[in-house]
């Protein structure tokens, strides 16, 4: 570990940490080019075979950058798609990016620096920075913005330079240091670990972009939501929202460890995908009757079909998805982990006038304001594993094989778990812990 990483961890003070040099390396989670192609014609791509942990170069920092000592990361699925290399190949991201700019030009590597989700404290501020200081405890929102583009002044999101951090990026939160813009900077929850706040940025925030923002499916009070993945990442925030919110949540998961995690998060009923004859990740070969066992399961819980569906496992359930919602209700989707060419019967779309939602990611305010459900503990952590950094092809594969709950946590320089509490009193108060 270098000076200014054994620094960061001791605690130092803001003076000592701007006195002491960032390294010419670091140590990242990341994959290389020359890798790519190594999976053709392979069944299992084994993630654990293309993450490598070793030194990459330092980047020059941008003067809208900052440079944050990761403390803790997350695992993702974009993290596994990246190292599948699939749908393509994330080098090929990287060099259409580098192609706008000098700085942009920096991510164009022979090597990606994976990870979209960092908790950790700013060690270095770029010419431009104003509201960032060195020493500030920060977690890093994936959402990669361009603030010259005016559609990004109405959402970030629109913005035709919105991109994935550490996955459409490089120098992503699976390393030691990561560079990320002031647009994707929050203070860090002073009540939560590391590990703990490192989990929320990607999946909290697009759970609620999905249901609560005013872009999503604007859930509401006594509203029926369907969760695909309950027990997942999204999943999981997605039932402590509908819950919280005055929703009823109705949860599928895959097995009996699975669906009791589900009731502990809050979820008011969870069905096992084996009772409507849905297993794998191919389509059923009869949407309607699947969606028709479904729904009677969902109504005999509930009352009624549910107004929204919560989705992103994709071509396995997005047929179902569609006949299953209410007439006039509304499917969700921010992914598609399962394939992205989905097949549905458009009558019960059109006919019954349901709707389909696009979302990806949230924007900043949007992780403001989970930001601040966390703060007052009307939001919890999903993070149920945690791993060295030095395993994350182990925590990767993990969520590889969808045999995770919640969310799966990585210690970068924290050197153990249940570290970085600034106010324990606010943490005994809200967890009891």
């Amino acid at each position: 570990m270098d000076a200014l990483a054994e620094a960061v961890v001791a605690g130092a003070a803001r003076t000592e940490l701007e006195h002491l040099a960032p390294p010419d390396r670091f140590t990242a989670a990341h994959l290389r080019a020359e890798d790519v192609g190594s999976f053709t014609g392979v069944a299992d791509k084994d993630v654990r075979k293309s993450i490598h942990i070793g030194a990459v170069p330092m980047p020059e920092l941008a003067p809208n950058e900052v440079l944050v000592a990761v403390m803790a990361s997350g695992i993702n699925y974009n993290t596994v798609w990246s190292a599948m290399f699939e749908p393509i190949p994330t080098f090929s991201f990287l060099k259409h990016f580098g192609r706008q700019d000098r700085w942009a030009a920096r991510h164009d590597q022979p090597f990606h620096v994976i990870g979209s989700d960092a908790s950790g404290v700013v060690v270095r501020t770029g010419s431009g920075v104003r509201r960032w200081r060195v020493g500030d405890h920060v977690v890093v929102s994936p959402v990669y913005v361009d603030e010259e583009d005016p559609a990004t002044h109405a959402d970030g999101m629109l913005g035709t330079g919105m991109l994935a951090w550490g996955f459409e990026t490089n120098y992503g939160g699976l390393a030691h240091y990561a560079l990320a813009r002031t647009s994707q900077l929050l203070s860090k929850p002073a009540h939560l670990t590391w590990e703990e706040a490192a989990s929320n940025p990607l999946c909290a925030g697009t759970a609620y972009r999905m249901l609560v923002s005013d872009r999503g499916a604007r859930m509401t009070q006594g509203d029926v939501v369907l969760i695909w993945g309950a027990a997942g990442g999204l999943g999981a925030y997605a039932v402590q929202l509908v819950r919280n919110g005055g929703g009823i949540a109705v949860g599928v998961v895959s097995s009996e460890r699975k669906a009791q995690y589900a009731r502990r998060l809050g979820c008011h009923h969870v069905i096992n995908r084996e009772e409507i004859g849905l297993s794998g990740s191919e389509p059923p070969a009869d949407p309607a009757l699947v969606g028709k066992r479904l729904g009677k399961l969902v109504r005999a819980a509930t009352g009624e079909d549910p107004h929204i569906v919560f989705e992103h496992v994709g071509r396995a359930t997005f047929g179902v998805s569609v006949f299953v919602v209410r007439r006039g209700g509304a499917v969700v989707t921010c992914g598609s982990s399962t394939g992205y060419q989905h097949e549905f019967d458009n009558r019960y779309l059109w006919m019954r006038l349901k709707r389909v939602i696009g979302s990806h990611g949230s924007n900043l305010h949007e992780q403001a304001a989970v930001g601040r459900l966390l703060d007052l503990g009307h939001l919890a952590p999903a993070l149920t594993e945690t791993y060295p950094l030095t395993d994350t092809a182990e925590a990767a594969r993990l969520v590889q094989n969808n045999a995770h709950l919640g969310k799966v946590g990585v210690l970068a320089l924290a050197p153990g778990p249940g570290l970085g509490v600034v106010d324990a009193e606010r943490r005994e108060r809200l967890t009891g812990t």
